[in-house]
């Protein structure tokens, strides 16, 4: 018999309180609530405060300190190289594999998602993204801009994969980006809520934003609608009952609105933070509308998938998960006692399946207070002593591996020049500004540098070349006409390349992009446009790949989002027609640029 496909869909930002299925009475989650009701949900699912590390601990199995996974943005995203994936499994069993949305742990190769068992990847790696509607995303590496809405766009994908593989196993992994800011939806969804009253309020109504819940619904309900398009696609190939659909969130709710009455939000350890819901479907394996009520977690799934499909796991590191499938099936009630873990930012919470220790050490009754909202420390104190020992011994276990946290930057360097992935994008979220250069937001994803007036600034990445060569350069940048032709050097150990910025370009900020203002810290941004220089030549080795003015004839030498370098020849190391001299000569940097955009989508 065919092995199971599988489908995972993981929203981002939702909470637990943002479907139907939980009992929101402002939103309509139809095809997302079916999976529950056709399927199996684990009624206390925990996932982790932010995106980054929830992503790495269904990747992998394990605890994302363990991985590497530290923060996320600033390479601090990143997954060990040394760490296997479900995806490296299923790939390694002969499944088709494709992942089709937020990727969020690690953007070069081989950090990127095809390096880690996809073999086919739409979307963006970053964490954050700001531009939802004609986004300039990316297919197998390279870069691609197509007309619509960011998630309809990803379902598409989704779609023709699934229809490309219908005669082979297939893993199709759908990391949607919604209920994730900036606060952008198609405006047929936003009519739906926009004078919506709400039906019912956050935990603490002073913090809710009306507005921003509205908006957060009304993404739900168009993630659903995409959701629903991928189980009538299964149902049109009559591959439902033989495909495990997975649901989950990656943290709590990123703004404050109804959850369940819960105490916290995303970015905390508390129970709302790190609730989510879980729902899975296998038509005739898995029993209808069955509910399990022991606690279970993220670091789960991995062994739980590779039990019900039958693939063996890639990688012999200890996995923190357990294989669930028991509780799925209905062949178990209960499970052995465990604890599973909560970390961000230096804070540590432990929930066992009766009682959670926060992160400032107060012990809560999770059966009789299942909020979170009354200390039962005092009361308690031999539980209270059993979990604080407990995370004590998990924090000297697990996070004396993250020496990272104590950096803003990640202290990796990033990895340039693979003959099997030649193009290395360098953003301006992995590269470190120097004197007065800033971001164009507190949020290093998707942003840009600006503000660069000096010729002592300089914005550098820590880079190690795999492979010496002549690399295509290009910038991907704006500049003001009256500030046109300043003088910078791009330099890599002994190699410089000197020259011109020109010719300026200079498009106003998006107006077309988001449905509310966006939050404080992110960027709106801009058509930047493409300016291919030429070619340099690199070396093998680590150091930074820099920056700099050398002559600013107007008030600023430019904005700049990112800098890509492209392999393109690793043996005519001592070509001529090299543009990177040696130190002194001069090679050109003016040129003609290219916009990102497609000429149809102005």
């Amino acid at each position: 018999m065919r092995p199971p496909n599988v489908v995972v869909f993981l929203a981002d930002d939702a909470g637990w309180g943002d479907y139907s299925a939980s009992g929101n009475r402002t939103v309509q989650t139809p095809h997302i609530d079916s999976l529950s009701r056709n399927g199996v949900t684990l009624e206390r699912f925990f996932v982790c405060p932010v995106c980054a590390p929830t992503r790495a601990e269904f990747l992998t199995g394990r605890y994302h300190p363990r991985t590497g996974v530290y923060g996320v943005s600033t390479g601090q995203e990143r997954m060990n190289l040394d760490e296997k994936t479900i995806a490296d499994a299923f790939q390694r069993a002969g499944y088709a594999t494709g992942a089709f949305g937020k990727w969020h742990n690690g953007s070069q190769w081989p950090y990127h998602p095809m390096a880690r068992g996809f073999g086919e990847y739409y979307g963006y790696t970053s964490g954050h993204w700001g531009e939802y509607f004609n986004p300039p995303l990316e297919h197998n590496g390279k870069p691609v801009r197509e007309k619509g809405y960011i998630v309809d766009l990803c379902t598409d994908k989704a779609l023709a994969f699934i229809e490309k593989h219908k005669s082979r196993p297939f893993f199709c992994y759908v990391p949607f980006t919604t209920p994730h800011s900036p606060w952008a939806v198609p405006e047929s969804d936003w009519q739906r809520f926009k004078d919506k009253p709400l039906a019912q309020q956050a935990t603490e109504p002073g913090k809710e934003n009306p507005d921003h819940t509205r908006c957060a619904l009304a993404m739900l309900e168009n993630q659903d609608r995409n959701v629903g398009r991928i189980l009538k696609k299964l149902e049109q190939l009559k591959l439902t009952d033989n495909t495990i659909v997975v649901y989950f969130s990656d943290n709590g709710p990123n703004t404050a609105r109804w959850n369940g009455g819960m105490k916290g939000i995303k970015a905390t350890t508390d129970e709302g933070g790190v609730r989510s819901v879980f729902f899975m479907r296998w038509p005739g394996t898995l029993p209808t509308g069955h509910k399990v009520a022991e606690i279970a977690g993220a670091i789960d799934l991995f062994p739980t998938l590779m039990a019900l499909t039958g693939v063996t796991r890639v990688g012999d590191k200890p996995l923190d998960g357990r294989d669930l499938s028991p509780l799925l099936t209905g062949r178990a009630t209960t499970a052995p006692p465990r604890m599973l873990f909560s970390t961000w930012s230096g804070r540590v919470s432990v929930r066992s399946q009766t009682h959670r220790l926060d992160a400032s050490g107060e012990l809560f009754d999770m059966i009789a207070d299942p909020n979170q909202m009354r200390s039962v420390t005092a009361q308690q104190p031999d539980t209270a002593r059993q979990l604080t020992s407990a995370v004590a011994a998990w924090r000297s276990e697990l996070l004396p591996r993250s020496p990272r946290t104590a950096s803003p930057v990640d202290s990796r360097s990033i990895p340039v020049g693979y003959k099997t992935f030649p193009r290395t994008w360098l953003p301006a979220r992995d590269g470190t500004p120097g004197g007065g250069i800033e971001r164009s937001s507190s949020a290093p994803n998707s942003s840009y540098f600006r503000n660069w007036t000096r010729t002592d600034d300089t914005i550098s990445w820590e880079i190690e070349v795999n492979t010496a060569g002549i690399y295509d350069v290009e910038l991907h940048y704006t500049c003001a006409l009256p500030d046109t032709g300043s003088r910078i050097v791009l330099s890599f150990q002994d190699s410089r390349l000197e020259g011109r910025v020109a010719p300026g370009w200079d498009p106003p900020l998006y107006t077309n992009q988001d449905t509310l203002p966006r939050p404080p810290g992110e960027s709106r941004l801009k058509e930047f446009r493409i300016l291919r220089p030429g070619k340099l030549r690199l070396e093998r080795g680590r150091g930074p790949l820099a920056l700099r003015a050398l002559e600013i004839p107007g008030k600023e030498v430019m904005h700049l989002s990112a800098v890509v370098l492209t392999l393109r020849d690793s043996q005519r190391l001592n070509s001529p027609d090299s543009i990177t001299r040696p130190k002194g000569t001069r090679g050109v940097l003016s040129g003609v640029g290219e916009l990102f955009r497609r000429e149809s989508l102005r």
